[in-house]
């Protein structure tokens, strides 16, 4: 019985290479322990029906994924067969699944947060906000936090949904927040940074991040890194509290929306400037750029030496992270502005077309 105990417990956990939220972790860096074939093949294909544009989770072998016809799928990791199917109120856009604890929490477009049971898919709690969510819950303990088209940072409780306290600012609160320190981070469309408690909500300080934010600022130590719709990229001291450096493509000026990966003294996100930028995270001078042939929103994930990350142009690519060179790429057919989610060994991405594609 023992044996029997440890072994149920184990299933329960999550594996250290799940990819459980939006970035793979609650500081967003975007970075996977997983480890993957040096060439991936194409394992499956599942057909959604509608967009994805969602970025998927990835814990205890099950995907979960939004799609715009407001289904949350969970798929077999291993198989990509259906293991349930959740109807939210109404479309799933950007929103991205968060898995902690046998729960799934989703937003969606009608402003709906959704709690669901991971194992199958049955709702346990809803919270209605004043307009369309497409940021992407976190949790910091009991408490999960997610942002509003209503101007608004809730921060609820993770059992039964109920309001903790809420943070309001002069515009959406589009992008995700990030959780490091006992702060809950958000990069907001009013052109503002921000570091709120967790406990209380209360605003532990404020600055000014110089142009409307979309992407979802990703942390790591002191610092602070996100696009901007002002055509750059800021790199914030959080112990200075400002912004420490800032980088712009000399050649072609257009907005940020993809979150950035960091790791070590790299930062690397895309541009609506087709191009794929990676930078010294101390300085922001570039280390090398990679052009793709459209957009690119994808978010970039880091596993190991590689950058694996989509674009408008309806390929995912993977490169070398120390010096942009292509080593791999997938014609998805489709452009591709969700983000790749890494674990268990596997790739997992949604295409604007309603494919989901799982890659190993």
């Amino acid at each position: 019985m023992r044996l029997l105990s440890i072994l149920l417990l184990a299933g329960c956990l999550q594996a250290a290479d799940d990819w459980p939220q939006f970035r793979g972790n609650p500081q967003l860096t975007g970075v996977s322990s997983a480890t993957l074939p040096a060439t991936l093949k194409l394992l499956w294909t599942y057909e959604a029906g509608e967009g994805i544009q969602s970025s998927a989770a990835i814990a205890n072998g099950t995907v979960y994924v939004g799609v715009e016809s407001a289904d949350l799928l969970a798929i077999d990791l291993g198989t990509g067969k259906l293991r349930w199917k959740y109807h939210a109120s109404e479309g799933i856009d950007e929103s991205s699944p968060l898995v902690h604890d046998g729960v799934v929490y989703v937003g969606d477009i009608a402003g709906t947060i959704h709690a669901v049971n991971a194992a199958d898919g049955k709702a346990l709690w809803t919270f209605k906000t004043g307009s369309e969510v497409r940021s992407s819950p976190v949790i910091a303990g009991d408490r999960v936090f997610i942002g509003s088209y209503d101007g608004n940072l809730y921060c609820l409780s993770a059992k039964d949904g109920k309001l903790l306290w809420k943070f309001t600012t002069s515009s959406y609160v589009h992008a995700t927040p990030a959780i490091s320190g006992g702060l809950v981070y958000i990069a907001g469309c009013d052109e503002i940074f921000r570091g709120l408690r967790i406990a209380d909500g209360k605003e532990a300080f404020e600055f000014g991040s110089g142009g409307y934010t979309g992407a979802s600022p990703a942390m790591l130590g002191q610092w602070a890194y996100f696009g901007t719709f002002n055509n750059d990229v800021a790199g914030a001291d959080l112990s200075r509290k400002k912004i420490a450096w800032r980088y712009e493509n000399p050649e072609r000026q257009f907005p940020f929306y993809s979150s950035a990966a960091v790791t070590g003294d790299r930062v690397v996100l895309g541009g609506r400037d087709k191009v794929v930028h990676c930078l010294n995270a101390k300085t922001g001078k570039a280390i090398w750029t990679f052009a793709t042939k459209a957009r690119v929103d994808s978010s970039p994930a880091i596993a190991g030496d590689r950058v694996y990350v989509g674009s408008n142009d309806g390929r995912l690519y993977v490169l070398d992270l120390a010096s942009g060179k292509k080593l791999w790429d997938f014609e998805a057919g489709a452009p591709l502005s969700a983000s790749p989610a890494i674990g268990g060994g596997r790739v997992v991405i949604g295409s604007q077309d309603g494919k989901l594609f799982c890659f190993g």
